[in-house]
């Protein structure tokens, strides 16, 4: 096992993968054996009631056996009888628009249960929802509910079911995988929204928490990431047993995700607002939820309001008793402290550490501000603030205060004035960075390294081709130009958010070609081979080398079977992303009879 873990570690490094992850909710592919017997001999009797009950209702979305093993949590939080827990449990999907009906329809139903509980001896129950309540019992929380949901018995389904299992599939595996970084498993699009059809494709929105991840440049986390968990999608829906209801899979790191709803990202909000979670760890609901309540706003935003605080509060200190005067000359320098201090980068400090922590950073490090502002700091935010808290100050004179009044006007004028010189040197920074990630990808991209020929190159080659649109090479040049900017002080904060939001669409355009050239190639050197029964292996040509892979075992075929590793082969993977052509010895199909008996190629 450590042999293992070691293995997937070297995939993606600094990420401790958790091997050990097995699905908490409903194991429904563990039952046993008997049990689904006793699930088949049912489903002749349950095609007959399915064809009375879609004739009665032919509005029905699905119809479902729910698995035993998840008859427990319905009891436990549906408040149904305690007895049923040993009755089949018929759980039947209907259009919200039918949800005032529930109780005539299921009336009906019982009504033709009769006949079904009487040929199978075996009692059955009833449960009737809307596709809204089972969303909701997604954002309650309760994923056991829902995975016995997905993992139930289809014998009627129009599309929600199938959708909802082979995501589920799809979530466990990626959890299997490493569980410990996921922050959410979020489905969405029309399948949540109810305008879902058979075909439709699940969206499925993975994020992912970088923020321990430092020796990995991100873009390339991002990229190994994708990679494996697009891996997954074939074999899920392979799985689920479904042909149609497509994994749509999109995965941001945690950072990225953050930034794009502070920029007000509308994909991003849509997102949040429609999506439903089939896992969280208590990360998505809280944005949901604020952003029903207004909360979430782009950074400048949030700055602004933090500014705007001092001003407000030295307007209100100037009318005020001395209690009131005291708090809101301690509000009106300490929370834009605080906010440019968050502007720099760091986290908000606490009240004593503000003065400190403000002179570290613009008076010792950066010598952007005057240590005469710092001593101003401290003393409404210890001696006066903390004084009055502890009643050693019960007065104050009216010559001190309007002191204290002036002092506080001139430290948030010039706390605007340092907010400017800091959004340079950050935008600087940040542009420097952007730079630095999209021409390491164009260097990819375009196999050149100097500017000039990158750029002529990708006009030439990628543009005008078709591969990218003409906005991506606007966009490089709006990143070149505000560099430029940039060495020359003459950066604008527009112009810097300008760059940054087209660079960072340039950046996904970029990575999912880069992912598309090297799937392409690798799918090319894939063959599908079924052998004894209906077994499937795996037949994979990369860097001069074939190798069998069966599930978690992998062999090489050279001049004889030998047993392999997914280094070997990684390692061949990487080595075939530089070649165009692929080439099959033949002597391995010679070796693949010796090794499988009879087989057949599918490709």
């Amino acid at each position: 096992m450590e042999k293992d873990e070691n293995k997937i570690s070297q995939e993606i490094p600094e990420m401790e993968l958790d091997r050990k992850y097995v699905d908490k909710k409903i194991p429904m592919a563990n039952s046993s054996e008997k049990e689904r017997k006793e699930m088949d001999k049912t489903r002749k009797e349950f095609d007959k009631l399915k064809n009375l009950i879609i004739k009665k209702f032919p509005f029905t979305q699905s119809l479902s056996i729910l698995p035993p093993q998840g008859i427990k949590f319905f009891i436990d939080e549906e408040e149904i009888p305690k007895e049923t827990e040993k009755y089949l449990q018929l759980y039947m999907i209907i259009p919200e628009d039918k949800f005032k009906e529930i109780p005539k329809i299921k009336q009906e139903i019982v009504k033709i249960l009769g006949a079904t509980q009487e040929k199978l001896k075996q009692k059955i129950w009833i449960q009737i929802k809307t596709p809204v309540d089972v969303w909701e019992t997604c954002m309650d929380s309760k994923f056991e509910m829902v995975s016995a949901i997905a993992m139930s018995m289809p014998i009627f389904d129009t599309g929600i079911l199938s959708g909802l299992r082979v995501a589920e599939i799809h979530k466990s595996m990626v959890l299997q995988k490493f569980e410990k970084y996921v922050v959410s498993y979020v489905i969405g699009g029309s399948f949540v929204r109810g305008d879902t059809i058979k075909e439709s494709d699940v969206d499925v929105f993975i994020v992912i928490n970088d923020t321990d991840v430092k020796r990995m440049p991100r873009l390339e986390l991002l990229e190994r990431l994708r990679g494996i968990i697009y891996g997954y999608i074939a074999e899920a829906s392979a799985l689920a047993g479904v042909k149609s209801n497509t994994l749509n899979v999109q995965v941001y790191l945690l950072t990225d995700f953050w930034q794009s709803v502070k920029d007000a990202h509308p994909v991003i909000f849509t997102f949040i607002r429609d999506g439903v979670p089939l896992y969280d760890r208590g990360t998505f609901m809280p944005w949901k939820s604020l952003l029903r309540m207004g909360k979430l706003k782009p950074t400048p935003e949030a700055i602004d309001m933090f500014m705007s605080m001092g001003d407000n509060a030295i307007k209100r200190a100037k009318k005020a008793l001395l209690d009131i005067l005291i708090q809101d000359l301690y509000w009106s320098v300490l929370t834009p402290s605080q906010a440019l201090v968050m502007l720099y980068g760091e986290p908000p400090p606490t009240t004593k550490e503000t003065y400190k922590v403000m002179k570290k950073i613009f008076v010792d490090k950066e010598k952007m501000l005057e240590l005469r502002f710092i001593k101003t700091l401290e003393e409404i935010t210890i001696k006066y603030y903390k004084g009055y808290e502890h009643e050693k100050i019960k007065e104050v004179s009216g010559k001190e205060i309007d002191r204290l009044l002036k002092d506080t006007e001139e430290y948030l004028k010039r706390l605007k004035e340092l907010r400017s010189q800091i959004e340079k040197k950050v935008q600087q920074k940040t542009i420097d960075q952007i730079y630095e990630d999209v021409f390491n990808l164009l260097k990819i991209t375009t196999k050149k390294k100097a500017q000039a020929a990158i750029v002529e190159s990708f006009e030439k080659d990628f543009i005008k081709k078709g591969k990218f649109q003409e906005q991506d090479l606007k966009a490089i040049k709006k990143l070149i130009e505000a560099k430029a900017e940039g060495k020359k002080g003459k950066l604008t904060l527009h112009k810097s958010d300008e760059a940054r939001k087209a660079s960072t669409m340039l950046i996904n355009s970029l990575i999912e070609y880069n992912q598309r050239r090297d799937m392409t190639n690798f799918q090319r050197g894939k063959i599908i081979i079924k052998y004894a029964q209906g077994q499937i292996a795996e037949l994979i040509t990369a860097g001069g080398k074939s190798f069998l892979v069966e599930g978690s075992i992998i062999k090489k075929l050279e001049e004889k079977v030998e047993m392999s590793s997914m280094e070997e082969l990684s390692e061949a993977m990487n080595k075939q992303k530089e070649e165009k052509n692929i080439s099959i010895n033949p002597r391995v199909f010679e070796l693949l009879k010796k090794e499988l008996g009879d087989y057949e190629a599918l490709f």
